[in-house]
């Protein structure tokens, strides 16, 4: 993942990722360019979900967009991710280094904290998540994000930094211009009125704007 453009944006799966979800990703990555897309299943064994993210790998690296394990250290070692996402207690970030090599993308769930996103980055992370900006179906909201911690960051921290946390086409403005790398977005993605694909390319006007 590359923080240049100004912002781009990052995919995050919906928990059910079978049926004719391969082709629903296939829909939005077509659109325009998408900079991450993260596997996100809960509740499955290993095996399971190797088997939904296989198809999922194949059309993200067709697309060249990065695919990146959220919270799962040996599943993203399984698959040979391009990177993982982690929570604050889902694995160290020095585990993941030694066992995924230098080469794979790290990220840090921080919430609201600056605290955690500096330790995170002086450990080696290669992006820090803050939020939830805006309540979310997708996830219960623990910790509240102001875009302030985005200004704060991006100002004095190279190792960029994703916003996420119920974005959607109609709230990402504030995001963009606080200096958000990349917008973590799901149910603004694949519960878009006009499908996926009209989702990222409304995503990237917003992105076009603030360039």
């Amino acid at each position: 993942m590359s923080a240049d453009p100004a912002c781009q944006l990052y995919i995050i799966s919906p928990l059910e990722t079978g049926g004719d979800f391969p082709d629903r990703l296939r829909e939005a990555l077509s659109a325009a360019p998408v900079a991450a897309f993260q596997f996100r299943v809960k509740g499955l064994d290993q095996h399971e979900a190797a088997r939904l993210a296989e198809p999922l790998q194949a059309i993200c690296a067709e697309y060249e967009t990065a695919f990146i394990v959220n919270d799962d250290i040996a599943l993203a070692a399984r698959l040979g991710a391009d990177g993982v996402h982690l929570g604050q207690g889902d694995g160290e970030l020095a585990e993941a280094r030694e066992r995924l090599g230098r080469a794979v993308q790290i990220g840090i769930t921080c919430h609201n904290s600056r605290h955690l996103a500096l330790e995170a980055g002086e450990a080696g992370a290669d992006y820090v998540a803050f939020g939830a900006f805006n309540p979310s179906k997708t996830k219960e909201t623990e910790h509240v994000a102001e875009p302030e911690i985005l200004s704060w960051w991006s100002h004095f921290v190279e190792i960029p930094c994703v916003a996420i946390g119920g974005i959607t086409v109609d709230n990402a403005q504030p995001l963009i211009a606080a200096g958000a790398d990349f917008l973590a977005v799901s149910g603004g993605i694949w519960k878009h009125t006009d499908g996926p694909a009209e989702a990222v390319r409304a995503f990237h006007k917003l992105f076009a704007k603030n360039n």
